[in-house]
């Protein structure tokens, strides 16, 4: 451990470990799962290079980073959303705290007033999972008289990644929270609609878009039948039920933000029924109240997903000509 994590810091990391733990987070297996997440970083610009607090700003430090780093390191890949300009925050978390073994995809900023100069990134584990090559921000085409539509004010972003013989592409958005729900609405049914048509059909011709998990900051104060979560899953997107109750802010006031979702029958990787979401409050920086808290580390809880690219078993059952799904299918196989 290195030298400057002091009693404080360590009885921090000891207190959110055990939160991880109650997450139910799997832990990584070569070759048999995948951790896909989504973690909206309060606005992630530049940091105060220092291990002790800044009077100042930015309130971000070194300290902080150890808290960030201690969790996505969990991940295979994971999507940041609230991305600044400035990428020299995001880049001392990857190079400095994460190290060699991990890579970054940022994508460029969203200008305008709306953009609240944001970026999109996706932080992703070499050894486990490598960038295929797919990368792009999501532009909506004109209607069919040609002419130009409202863009998203801060424009999703597509990466494709592949874990062994598996392909998958992650699209996360940050969107709009606006003066009411309604101002949302739009760009959400807009997203899902294009993602359901454009994205979809590429999906499957199998092309570069297949296996298609959407994911990122929505605004969805709640799940159900809240408007806006219909408005995201009303192009068939689902949720994982696992990730149903779940509150994704530290607020007292349960929020549901932030999602992850995907075409279900749609997606070769075989999710595993397990999802969660790791709650920090309370766990790291306890001297602060939970608002300082969260400009240091984030108002966000960070989702995931845990699948599994390993269809050795379904392959072996195949030559068999039995069901993968039995509970038990290899059962006739004598030893």
């Amino acid at each position: 451990m290195d030298i400057e994590y002091n009693r404080t810091i360590v009885e921090d990391v000891i207190r959110l470990r055990r939160r991880i733990v109650k997450s139910g987070l799997p832990q990584k297996i070569i070759d048999k799962n995948l951790i896909v997440g989504t973690w909206n970083l309060r606005g992630f610009s530049k940091i105060y290079p220092q291990w002790e607090e800044n009077l100042g700003s930015p309130k971000r430090n070194l300290r902080a980073l150890v808290y960030i780093s201690e969790i996505i390191r969990l991940f295979d890949v994971i999507a940041i959303q609230e991305v600044k300009r400035d990428t020299s925050g995001i880049r001392i978390l990857v190079e400095n705290f994460l190290g060699p073994d991990w890579g970054l995809i940022i994508s460029d900023v969203t200008s305008g007033e709306g953009g609240n100069a944001e970026r999109l990134a996706f932080i992703f584990d070499k050894r486990r999972v490598q960038p295929s090559g797919l990368a792009g921000e999501i532009v909506l085409p004109p209607t069919q008289d040609g002419n130009p539509v409202t863009q998203f004010f801060r424009t999703p972003y597509i990466v494709g990644f592949k874990s062994g013989s598996e392909s998958f592409a992650l699209l996360t958005a940050h969107i709009k929270y606006g003066d009411t729900i309604n101002d949302r609405i739009p760009e959400i049914k807009s997203l899902a609609d294009y993602i359901a048509t454009e994205i979809r059909d590429r999906a499957k011709a199998d092309g570069e878009e297949r296996n298609l998990i959407v994911l990122g900051d929505f605004n969805i104060d709640t799940r159900g039948e809240n408007p806006l979560f219909q408005a995201f899953i009303s192009s068939g997107l689902v949720v994982p039920p696992q990730l149903s109750n779940l509150k994704t802010t530290y607020n007292t006031n349960a929020k549901y933000y932030d999602q992850i979702a995907w075409f279900m029958g749609e997606n070769n990787l075989i999710d595993s029924g397990k999802a969660g979401v790791i709650d920090f409050a309370d766990a790291i920086l306890k001297e602060l109240p939970l608002e300082d808290m969260s400009f240091r580390v984030s108002d966000h809880f960070p989702l995931w997903v845990e699948f599994l690219p390993d269809r050795s078993s379904e392959r072996m059952a195949v030559v068999l000509g039995i069901n993968p799904a039995m509970p038990d299918p290899f059962s006739d196989v004598q030893d």
